[in-house]
């Protein structure tokens, strides 16, 4: 098999690139910028394009697809050639449900959680020697992927994305995924340059649930009004679950599951991170573990890569990064850090990174987001805002949205990480969230400073 890659260094469409080249195939790409950590993957396997750039003559009548990446223009001028050529032109999520058609696909929705919840169930899977594809948002520790396409397992487990598929493809990645057991872990706006309104999001979750094959399972977070509501007009073949937050102890710092009498140590802690595990484990039974099994295997889970990622640790300090960047995902962190770590001062530094964010209509979405901090700075850059066409937005308005008085807005990084260094870190934590990286800075650098 032959397969081209337009806009091949996206986060996503290298980790199919590596998984396909695994499985055998010829693979090319093409790109006008290629960064790391995909420029040193796609090099160290000789995918690297050897010129940046997009060149039509690439694009032959011997290909047998060509996938077409989220980052590439609808004028493209390979993808101007493909279609010439009348080649079959996929988008990334097309593609990875033509190689999972065959397979029964587990595909994990919703706005927050979905990374966590796929490497809950990757970590007990492969802990359990059980073969599974999959394709998840994040790097894991013990995976060398984040996609991994095979000709022998069974199941492949797919993070649902409800973002567009591609240039030329509208519709938001996990319709095209056909689940036999989906799960939804919650619904809260985002994304408002594609769903200008609220109830325009909620959409997509209704035809998602819908799109469920027959006969399916729709595992779901009971918390969320809008989730009960899509289980409550599901079709009647569809075998509705919904799940809650387990009972638990935290002890020293550390959490414990309670389940029939007995504790189990975990690794990640919050109200949220459990939920997740609850929703996991509900998928991890459809594949027909048992309890103990589950619970055996996901006390050495550690986490996905920046979701709640510990950068450094003492007895007295912790310092976590996450990606956390929508209002939803705010909460939830600072309130799991906080509910953790009930004596400690807790430092929150987020930044304004995605077009949803750095919205005006959208910022009073934040409103009380970031409330369970002690010592809380929201920063963006107004180059950012330039750079997405979007107008300019004052720190008042900044402010405002997030409705707290305490809250401190700064668009200048380096204000912030002076005011980081001039605290005592005794009996006080920080968290870092961003979907960017507060201009360049380097976290590891910045806590071992704090903590020298």
């Amino acid at each position: 098999m032959k397969v081209h890659f337009i806009a091949i260094g996206g986060s996503a469409m290298h980790n199919l690139a590596l998984a396909l080249h695994d499985l055998g195939y010829q693979i090319t790409g093409s790109d006008d910028e290629v960064f790391e950590p995909s420029k040193s993957r796609l090099k160290t396997k000789g995918l690297l394009p050897p010129s940046m750039g997009w060149f039509p003559e690439k694009i032959t009548q011997d290909l047998d697809a060509v996938i077409l990446g989220m980052h590439a223009r609808i004028d493209n001028p390979e993808l101007a050639r493909a279609k010439e050529l009348r080649l079959k032109v996929y988008s990334y999520p097309e593609y990875l449900f033509e190689a999972a058609k065959n397979k029964k696909r587990i595909v994990i929705g919703g706005s927050h959680g979905k990374t966590s919840i796929t490497s809950m169930i990757l970590h007990v899977l492969q802990d359990q020697n059980i073969e599974a594809d999959y394709m998840v948002g994040a790097q894991l520790e013990g995976f060398t992927n984040m996609v991994k396409i095979t000709k022998s397992a069974p199941i492949m487990i797919l993070e649902g994305d409800e973002y567009l598929s591609s240039p030329i493809d509208r519709r938001p990645k996990f319709h095209l995924y056909h689940p036999h057991i989906a799960l939804l872990s919650g619904v809260a706006w985002d994304h408002i340059n594609v769903f200008p309104t609220f109830d325009n999001y909620v959409l997509q979750f209704q035809l998602f649930a819908d799109l469920i094959e027959n006969n399916g399972s729709l595992i779901y977070y009971q918390g969320d009004v809008e989730l009960v509501k899509i289980a409550e007009h599901a079709r009647t073949d569809i075998n509705t679950i919904p799940y809650n937050t387990p009972d638990f102890e935290i002890e020293n710092g550390e959490t414990h599951l309670i389940f029939k009498g007995k504790r189990y140590p975990l690794q990640i802690f919050g109200n949220h991170n459990l939920q997740n595990l609850r929703g996991a484990w509900h998928v991890l039974n459809q594949l027909g573990l048992e309890d103990e099994q589950i619970l055996n295997s996901i006390q050495s889970f550690k986490g996905a890569s920046k979701r709640l990622e510990v950068v450094i640790k003492t007895n007295k300090t912790a310092i976590y990064k996450d990606f956390a960047h929508s209002p939803s995902k705010l909460k939830a962190t600072t309130s799991a850090l906080k509910q953790q770590f009930p004596d400690r001062t807790l430092v929150a530094c987020m930044e304004l990174h995605t077009f949803s964010s750095l919205n005006k209509e959208f910022l009073e979405q934040y409103n009380g987001a970031m409330d369970k901090a002690d010592i809380a700075y929201v920063y963006y850059n107004p180059h950012t805002l330039e750079h997405k066409k979007l107008p300019p937005i004052s720190p008042e308005l900044v402010a405002a949205g997030f409705n707290n008085p305490g809250i401190r807005v700064i668009t200048n990084s380096d204000v912030m990480v002076d005011d980081l260094r001039k605290m005592d870190w005794n009996d006080r934590n920080l968290l870092l969230m961003s979907s960017g990286n507060f201009d360049g800075l380097d976290f590891k650098e910045l806590a071992a400073s704090l903590l020298h």
